[in-house]
């Protein structure tokens, strides 16, 4: 492909993602199952046009006063320094010409200042409530946002010692180091690739979760023996994770409302050596810890999926809500006398954390609030730990991990 070619299939990518509920990375392999002649180079180039067009979507949009796909990638190619003129020439397999708005759009960038919203690429909606959560760091924080994360794994204590699984990945030209937080997580810089090919990986040493939802696990505070749910599974890395922390020992149920995330699991219990899963559709019983790991709209990842900040909507949003009370009112449901209820988010929103919380409450006042950090500084060898307190919150900017929020409950 040539560099026009690529402008032209990012635009393509980035125009298919406007009516499509797939992230953008499963778009992109998706766009390129059906178009074999693009190398591994071809589909890097456009993958990399394409978020970037997402991390910087907003400076972009304020300086082209316009925000279509075609609109975004001149702007993310003019603050690159590329000749845009000749990528936008009408050669095969390229963009069309620029139109003569686009050309005076380029020769003459907008006079205002930008606004906040724009300042801190964040959707003009979420202002207030991105204030309500940040306060006076709110800009500090959505620059965290805008920058690569790492890459977090957990290391599988069933099955291998993380200073020896570190050993084994710096031998093998990976840079990795112990995270600060969570005793099983580690850290490797952004970029790097080949983690899944190694044999560490596939004898079940190691999977990847950010340490910020190692820590969530660690504040359920499961011990051997526990019957534990997992109300809203997904593909199982928490089950996972829970079931090392138990030992293999008590038993699991996980459960999700999507079967093809569900089925992801078992091959990974198996690779992990985990024995004490079991997946139900609709759990019923008493557990000593119930999981509800909330769908949520997922402003905590926003650094590894840039896209999902700007097709979030107040209509998406105000589902999410609806959903996290129905799941926190379900796990209620299931909890034992003296059992502890763990309600997570990946998100940084008041509306989906706190308000969530106060809302359950006010529905189940014999539920009362187990303060995180009381938990946290009662478990052996975890160190002091930033942002938590009555719940624990973390963000890029505060604890350097992916945005979440965890909550503890009990029924007393």
């Amino acid at each position: 492909m040539t560099p026009a070619a690529r402008v032209q299939a990012a635009i393509e990518i980035l125009e298919s993602l406007l009516t499509s509920a797939l992230p953008a990375d499963r778009a992109l392999r998706q766009y390129f199952r059906n178009r074999r002649y693009a190398g591994s180079k071809d589909r890097a180039a456009v993958a990399a046009h394409v978020f970037a067009v997402y991390r910087q979507r907003a400076h972009y949009a304020f300086r082209m006063r316009r925000e279509d796909p075609r609109a975004l990638m001149i702007a993310s190619l003019l603050a690159d320094g590329e000749d845009v003129q000749a990528l936008f020439s009408g050669l095969p397999h390229g963009p069309a010409p620029l139109s003569e708005s686009e050309v005076q759009a380029l020769e003459i960038p907008p006079s205002d200042p930008p606004p906040l919203w724009v300042q801190a690429e964040f959707p003009a909606f979420l202002e207030e409530e991105l204030r309500q959560r940040f306060g006076n760091n709110l800009l500090s924080e959505m620059t965290a946002m805008q920058q690569r994360a790492p890459i977090d794994l957990r290391v599988n204590t069933l099955k291998a010692d993380r200073a020896k699984v570190a050993e084994a990945l710096i031998a093998q030209g990976f840079a990795a180091e112990a995270v600060p937080y969570a005793v099983t997580g580690l850290r490797i810089p952004p970029g790097a690739s080949g983690l899944e090919r190694t044999t560490l990986f596939g004898d079940g040493a190691f999977e990847f979760q950010d340490e910020s939802a190692q820590i969530a696990c660690a504040l359920t505070d499961v011990r051997p023996g526990m019957q534990v749910c997992d109300l809203a599974a997904g593909a199982g890395g928490k089950s996972l994770a829970l079931a090392a922390l138990m030992k293999n020992q008590g038993q699991i149920i996980a459960s999700d409302i999507a079967a093809s995330r569900l089925a992801q699991l078992e091959p990974r219990a198996v690779r992990a050596g985990v024995r004490i899963i079991r997946t139900e559709a609709n759990p019923a019983g008493r557990f000593d810890r119930v999981l509800v790991d909330a769908p949520c709209s997922g402003s905590g990842t926003w650094r590894r999926q840039p896209d999902q900040k700007w097709r979030l909507t107040p209509e998406r949003l105000a589902m999410f809500q609806r959903l996290q009370d129905e799941l926190l009112d379900r796990g209620a449901s299931l909890l034992a006398p003296g059992g502890r209820l763990v309600y997570a988010t990946c998100s940084v929103l008041r509306c989906e954390n706190e308000e969530r919380i106060a809302a359950f409450r006010a529905r189940n006042p014999h539920l009362s609030v187990i303060p995180a950090a009381s938990v946290w500084n009662q478990l052996p060898d975890h160190p002091p730990l930033t942002g938590i307190g009555e719940f624990f919150q973390a963000s890029p900017y505060m604890t350097q991990t992916d945005g979440f929020f965890t909550a503890i409950l009990t029924r007393g």
